[in-house]
């Protein structure tokens, strides 16, 4: 039985605060990622999880925002830390979070209990090798899109995973492989974009907040 207890003595965390739509979080971060890093191949499963993107916020305000239906059920893929399922659960939505990284997966358990959701389904999702049961009607992700490899996997899964006449809504940072991934999705699928800009006084980040719906097939006419 996962334990917040067994986790600290596991893992050397620092606690970050965020606030979503006024409502505050407090999350488990790693104190240092080295210990996540092949030293031999630093790019092999670098610890992209280890962080709270700002596309992330943005999906979870969005989520905040949006009325939740008990009868609909949404799934996370790549949820990291947890912030977004954990935001998401907080207000009422039905959502499975899920990963690959087990590392990952412990912080995203360990935040869930620390922010008073311990009956939130954290589950193991592969992209690429799915083996998680049932269908969803909306399927979340954000910084999804990082690998032009992937994009394959992630509508191979879509097909599996979202029910009919569901939705997708993803946060992306602004990069070329999700310009790929988005010219690939448009044949099949009907997509809006609302575009955001974060400033800080370092810089300027822009982010896409993308929705997309199967396009409806319209019958043949004899």
């Amino acid at each position: 039985m996962f334990s917040l207890e067994a986790f600290h003595r596991k893992y050397d965390t620092v606690t970050t605060t965020v606030k979503i739509n006024g409502k505050t979080l407090r999350l488990f971060t790693p104190a240092s990622i080295d210990r996540f890093i092949n030293q031999d191949d630093l790019m092999d499963n670098f610890p992209l999880w280890a962080k709270i993107w700002e596309a992330s916020g943005v999906l979870a305000t969005h989520l905040v925002g949006m009325p939740p239906d008990p009868m609909k059920s949404m799934l996370e893929i790549g949820c990291g830390l947890g912030m977004v399922g954990i935001a998401a659960a907080k207000v009422g939505h039905r959502i499975t979070m899920t990963e690959r990284n087990p590392d990952a997966l412990n912080f995203a358990r360990a935040n869930a209990l620390a922010n008073g959701c311990p009956s939130v389904s954290i589950q193991r999702l592969d992209w690429n090798a799915p083996q998680l049961k049932g269908r969803f009607d909306t399927i979340v992700g954000s910084e999804t899109v990082y690998r032009t490899e992937d994009i394959c996997g992630l509508e191979a899964m879509f097909d599996r995973y979202l029910n009919p006449g569901g939705s997708i809504i993803l946060s992306e940072g602004v990069r070329r492989t999700g310009v790929d991934f988005w010219e690939r999705m448009r044949h099949r699928y009907d997509v809006k974009a609302r575009r955001q800009a974060l400033r800080s006084d370092q810089e300027t980040q822009h982010l896409v907040l993308f929705r997309l719906r199967r396009k409806t097939q319209r019958p043949v006419e004899s």
